[in-house]
């Protein structure tokens, strides 16, 4: 045998990065991330405002991840079958209109709660056009061979728009105010959906013989197919139960209540130290996404993705209990890191063991486990924080999560006897 083909390459740290169309991708989807936390800053800080509402904080929770969990499967699936450069678009265009109505209504001073309500599912709308078929474009971008750096890049991109999106919306409220805020916000759309125009990926592309989805997702009875087709495939299925599992308890609700914490943390102003709790969290990811793909740590393995999720438990649940400001962003950071670190491990198993005719499919499983189940952390974050306080439902999230992925580790991923 060939010694060459017994002994792996090397891994090549930011390998992803050497593809220039991952590298514009990896900038564009940074700055359309950047202006969604953008929009999160400043219509979530109007909202506070206007109407002290825990209620509607879990509302905008469960508005932005609900439609995750009715359609990533078919989204998924959809992108198997057409150009996933398209949905894209579509669906930076509706952030744009969003960021676009919410200014006028800011400017009039006519914003009523039924508003905010229909923005914001609006608004989870887009996001599950972008989603699904955003993963999928990446194996067309560059390939097997560094999926691995592109995902975990993928999700640092993403990171580094959350870093910087509440840090350039706190400066756009002290700057501009919200009005003229949000307004900006939505020009920062147009030069992803413009690349996407452009950009020589997508089905007409791809190589000859490239298997294609043959069979479309349009009933619930295809949802059901897609289940039992991932549920075959052990690594897939338990990554999904993860992915859910956290999504389900925690979310990321708890940045929907930011400002009632910034407010018990006697940061009540939308100044700098408001804006740094909100920018810990995706600090800690982005150092995260920097540390392992330079170095090349934490190769994907499912245990090691359940023990990184319930070292982020350990460090979400200590924030919820916490009184002292410095802590609580020493806690967020350490949070942020390892969420990128199981999500992105979560993230890149699933692609890496599901077939090419079924990728698009089983990605759209797992980002409605991923990305839907956060809308009832809106739920158990959000709306029971308003009967208990937002620090005890935070805690008590993480704290039932922490048992439930420590029974995923004792029993879903049980090496059998038999091996």
């Amino acid at each position: 045998m060939n010694a060459s083909s017994s002994t792996p390459a090397r891994p090549v740290a930011f390998a992803a990065l050497r593809h220039p169309g991952f590298r514009s991708y990896f900038l564009l989807s940074a700055l359309a991330m950047m202006a969604d936390n953008i929009e999160h800053v400043i219509s979530y800080w109007v909202m506070f405002g206007k109407f002290h509402s825990p209620a509607l904080g879990g509302f905008a929770v469960v508005s932005h991840w609900l439609p995750f969990l009715l359609f990533s499967v078919y989204s998924g699936a959809l992108a198997d079958r057409i150009d996933p450069r398209r949905m894209i678009q579509l669906g930076m265009t509706l952030f744009m209109g969003v960021s676009i109505i919410w200014g006028v209504l800011f400017i009039t001073g006519t914003l009523q709660i039924w508003h905010a309500a229909v923005l914001l599912i609006i608004h989870g709308m887009a996001g599950v056009l972008w989603g699904p078929p955003s993963q999928l474009l990446l194996h067309d971008i560059v390939g097997r061979e560094h999926l691995q750096s592109a995902v975990r890049l993928n999700a640092t991109a993403r990171q580094l728009g959350m870093l910087a999106g509440p840090g350039v919306g706190g400066g756009l409220l002290l700057w501009l105010g919200p009005n003229l805020g949000i307004l900006v916000n939505a020009s920062l759309y147009l030069p992803f959906i413009l690349w996407l125009a452009f950009a020589p990926y997508g089905p007409k592309f791809r190589a000859a013989g490239t298997a294609v989805a043959t069979r479309a997702v349009r009933t619930l009875g295809d949802i059901g197919m897609a289940l039992r087709e991932i549920a075959h495939h052990r690594v897939i299925l338990a990554m999904t139960l993860l992915a859910g599992a956290a999504s389900l308890f925690i979310g990321n609700a708890y940045q929907a209540q930011m400002p009632g914490f910034a407010h018990d943390l006697g940061q009540g102003k939308a100044d700098f130290f408001y804006s740094m709790l909100l920018a810990a969290d995706a600090a800690g990811a982005l150092t995260a996404g920097v540390v392992l793909e330079s170095r090349n740590l934490l190769q994907p393995h499912p245990r090691t993705a359940c023990l990184l999720a319930m070292v982020w438990c350990i460090a979400l649940g200590s924030f919820a209990l916490t009184r002292g400001y410095p802590l609580a962003l020493l806690l967020l950071f350490t949070a942020g890191f390892f969420e990128l670190s199981f999500n992105a491990m979560a993230q890149t198993l699933v692609q890496l063991d599901a077939p090419a005719e079924m990728r698009g499919r089983a990605i759209g499983v797992f980002n409605m486990f991923a990305a839907g189940m956060r809308t009832f952390s809106g739920i158990t974050v959000g709306l029971v924080g308003a009967s208990i306080g937002i620090h005890g439902s935070l805690a008590l999230s993480a704290a039932v999560l922490f048992i439930v992925i420590g029974t995923l580790l004792r029993v879903g991923l049980r090496v059998p006897r038999s091996a």
